[in-house]
């Protein structure tokens, strides 16, 4: 019998995810082709399967091969947040930098009864939607009088570069009640999981809209998702952890500090790679480096991170090296980092207690004091939701103000990240994160920071001179 290899998709328009999720996993146990598996199967026969042996027995991992694509539409920014907090997903959505938002484009949450703390809320998100538009304005009048077209430079891109650099710096006005859309590809066992911390939120929105997602991802896959709830124990952690009493931190701190990275960082890196593709103990491998010469060493570092194009992933033994940072950054900052869903992200609530950023261009508009204003009068309104319900108040803080993240990661993808980041086009606020890391490590271990692939056109330093007018910080 001849065994030819065959390539071949199973057709999502032919087959549904649980249909295509049991052909997959029938293969353990079937030696038919997965095209015959799955013209045996129906709706019916792999709801049976799903519930015996994913349900039933615990075989989550079949659910990983029912993938979906959720569109998720006009949710804030806040319920974006809950839903992109799940690592194992592909998400997209609606950019603060590229498009503007209309003036009522905000969520009222419904705990918010009728009464003047719900009229003050709405004339809190309504007055920062106007100053956002305002400041567009100024700003753009601002460009055109002080900038020129650059050679070659046609009147339409001239006219997007100067509206790009207005948005870049009035979206810190928009606060986390900014609705937005954000499309969603899962698996089902991702998805339930995703689901369920949306329904443990202490957030009406998001709740409900956890609950919509489970709603219209069962009409593909009845069956992972049918005993969906949420996480009792998540509630619990968050309720024991919270009673910790605490002193506020010493405001003069650095804002970014490497907390912790590998001492021998070099040799166990260069220990795993030689683990790989030698058959000795990882031991005997970091006793080799430690007494190979100090050339070896340099050149076996340029074989494994000197040679990298851009469309290059480097090799997984450098995820042996890690590194933590506690960073305090501005909240869209923050939607840029968070999308590095690799790292181990750990960010607090998100409120006005440690200020906020002032992009340097809103100062040379003549935009200071009206944006001190809106800032000021958020903070204001903050304080008020706070004192009834703090993850409620969080809908009204704009972009601009501080948030503070732990963030462990690996040199995979610390890499990954400086060399996305501090590119030209990267946002000033992320960039500034990223050059600052980039020399926090190159501190440590400075023979990683030929390789670490930072823009050496600007640093943390000069990007904050030339683009923050404050940073809060």
């Amino acid at each position: 019998m001849a065994h030819e290899r065959q390539i071949y998709l199973l057709d999502p328009q032919q087959y549904s995810p649980e249909t295509i999720a049991v052909a997959f996993a029938k293969t353990s146990r079937s030696p038919e082709s997965f095209r015959q598996i799955a013209a045996e199967l129906n709706a019916a026969r792999s709801a049976e399967f799903n519930e015996k042996w994913v349900v039933g027995y615990g075989h989550s991992s079949v659910a990983e091969h029912a993938v979906l694509h959720i569109a998720v539409e006009n949710i804030s920014r806040l319920a974006v947040e809950s839903l992109e907090s799940n690592r194992l997903a592909s998400y997209t959505e609606k950019s603060t930098r590229y498009q503007t938002w209309d003036a009522d484009a905000f969520y009222v949450p419904p705990e918010l009864t009728d009464g003047p703390l719900k009229d003050r809320y709405v004339q809190t998100c309504t007055h920062l939607f106007e100053v956002y538009q305002t400041c567009l304005k100024a700003i753009l009048e601002h460009l055109k009088s002080t900038e020129a077209v650059i050679e070659n430079e046609s009147e339409a891109q001239y006219a997007r570069r100067m509206r790009s650099r207005a948005v870049d710096a009035c979206r810190y006005l928009l606060p986390a009640a900014s609705l937005a859309n954000v499309g969603v590809t899962i698996n089902a066992r991702e998805l339930e999981h995703a689901i369920s911390k949306m329904l443990t939120s202490p957030l009406q929105e998001v709740r409900e809209s956890g609950a919509q997602i489970r709603d219209a991802a069962r009409e593909s896959i009845p069956t992972l998702l049918k005993y969906v709830s949420e996480i009792p124990y998540l509630q619990d952690v968050c309720n024991e952890f919270s009673q910790v009493n605490y002193s506020p931190p010493d405001k003069t701190s650095d804002w970014c500090t490497l907390q912790h990275y590998e001492t021998q960082a070099i040799d166990r890196l260069l220990a795993a790679a030689i683990y790989r593709e030698t058959e000795i103990n990882y031991a005997q491998a970091l006793d080799w480096v430690r007494a190979a010469p100090a050339k070896k060493k340099s050149a076996w570092l340029y074989c494994l991170l000197g040679d990298l194009d851009a469309h290059t992933i480097p090799a997984r033994e450098l995820e042996y090296v890690t590194f933590t940072f506690d960073i305090v950054m501005d909240q869209g900052a923050y939607y840029e980092v968070k999308r590095h869903r690799m790292m181990t992200q750990t960010p607090q609530r998100l409120t006005t207690s440690l200020g906020y950023a002032v992009p340097r261009i809103i100062q040379a508009a003549g935009a200071l004091d009206l944006y001190n204003e809106a800032m000021d009068g958020a903070r204001e309104t903050y304080l008020a939701l706070e004192s009834v319900n703090p993850a409620l108040a969080s809908y009204v803080v704009p972009n601009g103000f501080n948030r503070r993240v732990l963030l462990t990661t690996n040199l995979r993808s610390l890499i990954h990240f400086i060399r996305l980041r501090t590119a030209p086009n990267a946002h000033f606020a992320v960039r500034r994160v990223a050059q600052r890391i980039a020399e926090q490590v190159a501190e440590v271990t400075p023979e990683l920071q030929p390789y670490l692939g930072r823009n050496e056109n600007e640093t943390a330093p000069t990007i904050e001179k030339t683009h923050f007018f404050e940073t809060g910080t």
